[in-house]
């Protein structure tokens, strides 16, 4: 899959904007500010519908403008035609889409119509900081691929929010509580044992990936493995098996009501589990270097593309936000080797970023224009 090219109206710094891109290497280079991220953000939300800097409709929207547009033209190798992808952003009223002139319901409708991997500076503490990071990770990667994932996560924080709002009434309404706890615990669980299965044969299907990048990465022998961690407590085969996972989520909701009123929260589901990534056997979070748990980063990220590629036939397009500046040279000179056979688009500050390579298409960017 690659993109061919975007238009852009109003959105962020962009008054109006039509850049083409390669098949292979294209780099956005201007300095700070410019518009850089912009153009970058403007692709992704293509991708999955909403902006990875998690800024909400009315900050994307130029100032003093109340409408914003993002038209993608793209290809992928199961369609001869070039796929076309239109997304309105209103202030004031439901954003629009439409895929090839054809209006589309929902916005999660977009997710998985054009594929994108995002890598941002931010991604580089994903290994060290805490579960939350992680859990992003595997969501977004796995709605990517499987539309109904992400319409099980709605349905989950959907629940949970009815949940926990019940939770923080108890003291005020006990009956309530008491009468109508166990609906939600039955709806939360169900949906907590679909998400968890999913979750574990993606991170089963990942692992491989990451260990052989890693081990090329860092020319070392050294072993990883990803096991995911679940708040339920079981290991993680028993999560293949959903009714086992519902009754073991059920029996930890059912008996620890008061526990969760003292909190004021759900403390058992989807949402407060992990990616236990370990390195020679010892927590990479713990004991890796800071270059290991960098080099982890990276790898999961192009396992992530690795995955695409074997699910639909094709690489997503991967989207480099001024990481490379992030990266050690042997990091960096290996991730410019693995990147050579797939579309990127890189954002950077160095006007002479591989200035030795062919087949590379550079787009200056300024105050909103791209040349």
């Amino acid at each position: 899959m690659y993109c061919k090219k975007i238009s852009v109206r109003d959105f962020r710094n962009i008054e109006k904007a039509e850049v083409e891109f390669c098949e292979g290497v294209n780099i956005l280079s201007g300095r700070n500010a410019e518009g850089k991220t912009n153009l970058l953000e403007a692709i992704f939300y293509s991708s999955v519908g909403r902006s990875f800097r998690g800024a909400h409709t009315p900050e994307i929207i130029r100032f003093g403008q109340s409408k914003a547009e993002i038209e993608i033209e793209f290809k992928d190798s199961k369609r001869e035609q070039n796929q076309k992808l239109k997304v309105e952003l209103y202030k004031d009223k439901q954003r629009k889409i439409e895929k090839n002139g054809v209006k589309m319901d929902k916005l999660s409708d977009i997710v998985g119509v054009f594929r994108a991997v995002l890598f941002c500076p931010e991604h580089l503490s994903m290994i060290k900081d805490g579960p939350a990071g992680r859990r992003s990770y595997m969501d977004m990667a796995i709605s990517r691929m499987y539309p109904m994932y992400m319409h099980s996560l709605q349905r989950y924080a959907y629940i949970l929010k009815q949940r926990n709002t019940l939770i923080k009434n108890a003291y005020s309404d006990r009956q309530t509580f008491d009468l109508t706890v166990d609906l939600w615990s039955e709806r939360l669980a169900e949906e907590a044992a679909a998400i968890a299965e999913m979750r574990v044969r993606f991170i089963r299907r990942v692992s491989g990936y990451v260990e052989d990048i890693f081990n090329e990465m860092t020319g070392e022998k050294e072993k990883t493995v990803l096991i995911y961690k679940g708040s339920s407590g079981q290991p993680e085969e028993e999560y293949l098996d959903r009714e086992k996972t519902k009754k073991r989520y059920l029996e930890l909701l059912w008996s620890n009501h008061d526990r969760e009123i003292s909190a004021g929260a759900t403390l058992y589901g989807i949402h407060k589990d992990d990616i236990e990534i370990t390195l020679n056997g010892k927590s990479s979070r713990l004991y890796a270097s800071q270059g290991q748990q960098r080099s982890l980063a990276l790898a999961l990220k192009l396992a992530e593309g690795e995955i695409c590629r074997e699910e639909f036939g094709d690489y997503p397009v991967f989207l480099f936000d001024d990481v490379l500046s992030e990266l050690d040279e042997t990091r960096r000179d290996y991730l410019i080797h693995k990147i050579r056979d797939k579309q990127v688009i890189i954002t950077s500050c160095e006007e002479g970023l591989l200035s030795d390579t062919d087949g590379v298409r550079r787009i200056r960017v300024e105050n909103g224009k791209y040349e």
